[in-house]
């Protein structure tokens, strides 16, 4: 095992004590998951806003139903990952994520076919 594993290794198994031991610790370490949440989903909202103004053109030459589908595959994509949590919670919740990322997905392929298509 080199140095580098090691170490973060041990930083890992220092975090999961800290939580394991302080009192308070879930709360804690629900607040760090809660803000990094937050973080992933602004991230991924800068990351959409970028890609939007990158190929404004491209996507405004889609027409119209088709810029409606892509809109609408990104933003229940981001929606449906940014509340996994409450959803992997329960069975049929588990069935309805997976059904949204998969509709999502395939939606956002069938735009990328019919792009390609006509470039």
């Amino acid at each position: 095992m080199s140095a580098t594993m090691a170490r973060n290794v041990a930083v890992v198994v220092l975090l999961a004590l800290v939580v394991w031991l302080v009192p308070g610790g879930g709360e804690g370490a629900d607040l760090v998951a809660k803000i990094l949440n937050a973080v992933f989903i602004v991230v991924a909202v800068l990351i959409v806003g970028s890609l939007y103004r990158q190929y404004r053109g491209e996507i405004f030459g889609l027409g119209d139903q088709w810029r409606l589908a892509l809109y609408a595959a990104v933003g229940i994509a981001l929606v449906t990952v940014s509340i996994t949590g409450r959803m992997w919670e329960t069975g049929p919740g588990a069935l309805v994520w997976v059904a949204l990322i998969g509709a999502s997905s395939y939606t956002l392929y069938v735009i990328w076919q019919r792009y390609r298509s006509y470039t």
